[in-house]
């Protein structure tokens, strides 16, 4: 069964990590404070983690937070890149193949939403690329001199775990919606 209140504890946070989105711009881009940027990403991460235990654990899950959860991930993952952009323009690469990715998903999602009546979740795949895509953003806020080629190397495996999860998605809501007719 699943929660319909929308004011749980989890969605509360999600929320908080959408709010926390200007505060990272503004000290990434304005203040040039590197350090408080990730100090500030590691805080949306551990709610971001916090957030689905409380789920799980007291069976606060709910519709809502299925897709505000993602959508704060996204965001944050959006946004990051487009600040670190401005000092390594090849993540460019990752941003704009998320961007495809979650507009296809958002649309074919709402496809199989209105076709089956469920919401579905995140699953190995999405969350594999998830963690490689924060890993590379924080080793490009934490480390403000990252060599060239790491770099390169942690936008490579990101990208290429971004379009295997996008595949992946895409195939499975393809074969939900074939099974729906």
């Amino acid at each position: 069964m699943r929660n319909k209140n929308i004011f749980t504890i989890p969605n509360i946070l999600s929320m908080f990590r959408l709010l926390l989105l200007p505060v990272i711009v503004y000290t990434y881009i304005n203040q040039k404070d590197y350090v408080l940027t990730g100090i500030l990403l590691v805080l949306s991460g551990l709610t971001d983690l916090l957030d689905g235990y409380i789920a799980r654990t007291f069976n606060m899950m709910s519709d809502l937070g299925k897709i505000l959860d993602p959508v704060a991930d996204k965001a944050t993952q959006a946004v990051v890149l487009l600040c670190l952009m401005t000092r390594f323009r090849w993540l460019v690469i990752p941003f704009i193949c998320i961007l495809i990715k979650e507009l296809f998903m958002s649309c074919i999602g709402m496809v199989v939403i209105k076709k089956t009546g469920e919401v579905h979740g995140a699953v190995w795949h999405g969350k594999v690329a998830t963690f490689m895509l924060d890993f590379m953003i924080i080793m490009h806020i934490v480390f403000y001199n990252i060599s060239y080629t790491f770099s390169i190397v942690l936008t490579i495996i990101s990208t290429l775990l971004i379009l295997l999860s996008f595949y992946l998605y895409a195939k499975e809501n393809i074969n939900i919606l074939k099974k729906v007719g």
